[in-house]
C-alpha cells in the first residue's frame, strides 16, 4: 500500500482532508463506495478489499450480484426505482421509444 499523505489523497481524489481524517480516526462509520473507490485507487488497493473492510457485502463465491455489493440491501421500493431506471437508460442508449 502506498504511503500518502492526507493533503496528497485530498490533492489526488478530491476527498476533504477533514473527512480523510475522519475516516482514519473512525468518525465515519460507512464511507460511500464512490469514496472508497477513489481511495482504492489513490492507495492502489483492490477496490472491492475497500468495500469488504469497509462492511459492504461483496461479489465472492457466495454469489452475492455486484449490484448488491455497491449498493447494499435495498428496500423492494428502491429495486422497482432502480429496475425502472435501468430500462430507461437502455432505451435511450438504443435510441428506442418507451
Amino acid at each position: 500500500m502506498k504511503s500518502l499523505s492526507l493533503r496528497a489523497v485530498e490533492d489526488a481524489v478530491g476527498i476533504s482532508n477533514a473527512y480523510l481524517s475522519q475516516l482514519e480516526n473512525n468518525r465515519i462509520q460507512e464511507p460511500s463506495p464512490t469514496v472508497l473507490q477513489k481511495l482504492s485507487k489513490a492507495y492502489s488497493l483492490p477496490y472491492i478489499e475497500c468495500l469488504r473492510l469497509a462492511g459492504y457485502p461483496v461479489p465472492d463465491e457466495s454469489g452475492v450480484p455486484r449490484i448488491v455489493a455497491r449498493l447494499g440491501e435495498t428496500t423492494p421500493a428502491e429495486e422497482e426505482a432502480l429496475a425502472e431506471y435501468l430500462h430507461f437508460l437502455r432505451l435511450k442508449r438504443t435510441g428506442a421509444k418507451r
